[in-house]
Formats: C-alpha cells, structure tokens, sequence
C-alpha cells in the first residue's frame, strides 16, 4: 500500500547523514512505520515532531495507516505536552526525549524511535476522515487542536503545486519548521508532485544550511517576513546558489522594499517569487499571487487557490463596497476544532467555509488585498486604529510590534532601540493619526520575541 501523499520518484534527502530515501525504498520505510502505527490502540497519536528523517518517516507513517496525528514542536515543555496527553488520551506520543517521565497509563516503547503508548486498549476513535492535527497556537499554553481532513490535506498540496508550477524536478529544503504548518504544506506539496524534500535542521542562518542548497541543488526557498529580514541583513543574493529559482513568502505581511528588493534579485537570475498567504485553519495556504502579476499587484496576496474562492462579508455600520472579514470557501477548509478526545470524533462543522477573522478587500480581478485584523485593532482616546497599520507605520525606526494597552492606548515595542528613537516614534505617529502622543507608549525591547513559525509572539508582549 503506497501512501497518497508520497507520489512515485518523491525523495527525501537527509542532509546531516547524507541518506537519500527514493522510489520503492522510501515507499517501504513509510509503509513499516505505517504498519507500527496501524497497531496501536483507538485514538489519536501525538507526534513531536523534528526537521529530521525519522520525525518525516513517523508523519508519513500515520497518514498512510490513515491514523489521526497531531504534529507538535519537538520541544514541547513537560507542562503543555502532559495536558495535551489527559485532554486528549492519544494512543501514543512519539519521538519523545529519552529519559523524560511517563505519564500514567503508558509504557515505553520503540516507534522509530523513543516513544509513549497508551496501555489501555479502549479509546476514543477520531473521526474516520480526521487526518492532521495542529495546534492554534505556538510551543506555550493549552491549544486547541485543528481538525484537518484527508481531503484537506491532499486537495490544499495538490493546489498549492498546481499555483506554484511545481513537479518531480523541484528540491525544496526544510527552512521551516515541519510542525508549522506552512513548513509542513511544503513537504506535502513536493512530495504529492514526486519532487524532492531536502531534510536539513539548521535554519537559514546557519552555513550548515546553505552548504546543503547548495550541494544538493535545491530549487527553492520558503520564508516568512522575518527570514527575509534575515537574508536582507545577511545582504542573501540568489546568484550565488546556483540551483534556486523560486521564492515563496507566507506568515504575514512583508515589508514592499524588502518584497520588491528580494523579486528583483530572483528575476535577475531567471527566477520566480511568489507570495501567499494562508491560516492553519485552512490547511495553511489559501492564496497565491503569481510571480508575473506581482509588479503590478504589489502589496495583494494573490488570487484564491485552484477550486476555491474569497468573499468579503461587510463590517456592521460600514458600506458593501468597503473592507469586511474575508471569508474563504474551499476544500481544504478544516472540520472544526477539538479541545478534548470526545471531539476529535466530531462531524466536519464548517463545511468549506472559513470566515478568517482577517480585514481585507478583492479588486476587479479578484486579487485579495488584506488590510488588518478583526482581533488587531485597538483604541486611542476612543479613536480606533489598526495595530497592523502602527507597526507599518513605523517600518522607518525598525522592527515594532503594537498590542492594546491599558485605558485609551496603545503600547509599542521598538526593537533594538533608544529612548530617543522611541521619543520619536511616538511623536511621528501623533502626528500621523493627528492624535495626542500619549496615546502612544512606545518602548524599547532588545529583541521581539518569536514564535516557533517565526511570527511576533503578540501573547507574550501583552504579559510585559
């Protein structure tokens, strides 16, 4: 039995050992795993799950034995991972750190690797079309999980490599987190395709990780708005990785100089750069803006995927024309959430419907355009404003950050800055929103803090 999701010539290539995994070969390590798996008591399985060989292998396993699996950090502290494992009495944890307690009710055991099972067979059975998954939010707190389909996932790879022109000769490198799910809709758009999925731990800011583009040919490079902050720093030119030709970008909002700045250096050795944009709850990608309509579509991020479609749902007290919630309909949309094991049983509840919780607004061609966040608007001296905007805003004195404040403000971090630039800041934005400075407080942070998908830790600023 093959897996649906690993095509025939799919490789993947661990680079720290060198071991290439291809055709027959991979399809038979995946189908032991998937044997393993297939074993194991009624309920889901969670999965830590690492940017190596055996964490891919385990993920493979799970979709080809049509068992539900929830990709999790591979650091997941003891406190989030044990509540997941009382909410939601998975039949097994896998790739857990060797040593670490076992929670009560399961034993050790060997499932390519360190892992939990539960030691009593009676479950909960997830629901027949459950497939991945993923928490909504980063490696801290008490998640709910994402429910995707079966359909999900394979309709939402299939479009994202019909959108992006993929086939059997792309080889794409983990330079995102596999438990994050853009970092995990690569892998599944390469290998549905039969292309190449270069397994390498590092990061782009690691030599480690450029030695292995450049040895293996890698084609492609997919980053969020801080990777490419990083490459800009790091003065990144494609030229000098003789095999990559396209650039994706997803995770939010890139700065326009940077965007244009990083397509000119692509198109200048024959290459593509695409942005996109997406949310978990949607198996992650929902949009693609082709590389050859990106000069004069700056700042949209595309046309809906293949085989779905945006709509705009007006704010209340604000005319049809202007900008609303973006709603998405497609088939990659998720079933629902789950808090617990009795809900991973649950029906689909949306139905390919996913209202985003994002502002924004379609042109005549259907480009979206997104201008905020329903959830990211605060309020100065009862005027509202968009904390998005503040940040953009403010792109001139670095990297900021915005979150509500107490009473009528808001609070502002600058990154790596002075009191006399956060002086600055406050007064360029009084004077741009033609609203009083202390509405504004903006303060000084060495760095902003991150999460694993390399998105502003917003939760944490809130807490400071």
């Amino acid at each position: 039995m093959s897996s649906p999701l690993v095509a025939d010539g799919a490789r993947l290539i661990d680079a720290p050992t060198g071991t290439e995994l291809g055709g027959a070969e991979l399809q038979a390590r995946v189908t032991v795993v998937a044997g393993e798996l297939t074993a194991l008591p009624a309920g889901a399985i969670l999965a830590l799950t690492a940017v190596d060989l055996p964490s891919t292998l385990r993920y493979l396993g799970a979709f080809q034995a049509q068992r539900a699996v929830a990709v999790l950090a591979p650091d997941l502290d003891p406190e989030p991972l044990n509540d997941l494992v009382e909410r939601f009495q998975p039949a097994a944890v896998l790739g857990v750190e060797p040593g670490v307690p076992v929670p009560g009710g399961y034993a050790s055991a060997d499932l390519t690797g360190p892992a939990w099972v539960r030691a009593d067979g009676d479950g909960v059975e997830p629901h027949p079309d459950l497939a991945v998954l993923l928490p909504t939010s980063g490696s801290t707190g008490n998640p709910k999980l994402v429910r995707l389909s079966r359909t999900a996932v394979l309709s939402n790879a299939r479009a994202i490599a019909q959108a992006l022109r993929l086939d059997s000769r792309e080889i794409a490198p983990t330079s995102l987190p596999l438990h994050y799910a853009y970092g995990l809709s690569v892998l599944n758009s390469h290998l549905v395709v039969g292309a190449a999925v270069l397994i390498e731990p590092n990061g782009v800011t690691a030599p480690s990780f450029w030695r292995a583009v450049d040895e293996h040919r890698a084609t492609s490079l997919a980053g969020v708005p801080y990777h490419y902050e990083l490459l800009h720093q790091a003065d990144f030119d494609p030229a000098a990785h003789p095999a990559l030709r396209t650039l994706t970008q997803a995770g939010g909002r890139l700065r326009t100089d940077r965007l244009t700045h990083f397509a000119r250096r692509i198109e200048a050795v024959g290459g593509r750069m695409y942005v996109m944009y997406g949310q978990t709850e949607a198996t992650t990608r929902m949009a693609v803006l082709p590389a050859e309509r990106l000069a004069a579509k700056i700042g949209s991020v595309g046309q809906a995927l293949p085989g779905a479609e945006f709509g705009i749902r007006p704010l209340p007290g604000e005319p049809p024309q202007a900008q609303g919630e973006v709603v998405y309909r497609g088939p990659n949309v998720m079933m629902g959430y789950a808090e617990n094991a009795a809900e991973l049983a649950g029906p689909d509840e949306l139905r390919g419907e996913l209202a985003t919780g994002d502002l924004g607004y379609l042109d005549d061609e259907g480009f979206l355009f997104i201008t905020g966040r329903l959830s990211r608007i605060g309020k100065v001296f009862g005027n509202r404003v968009n904390l998005d905007d503040l940040e953009h805003l403010l792109r001139g004195h670095g990297l900021a950050a915005a979150v509500p404040g107490d009473e009528d403000r808001v609070v502002i971090w600058l990154e790596d800055a002075d009191a006399e630039s956060c002086t600055a800041a406050a007064k360029e934005l009084a004077e741009r929103l033609h609203l009083h400075v202390s509405g504004f407080r903006v303060r000084p942070v060495e760095r902003l803090p991150l999460l694993p998908s390399g998105k502003i830790d917003y939760r944490a600023l809130e807490g400071r």
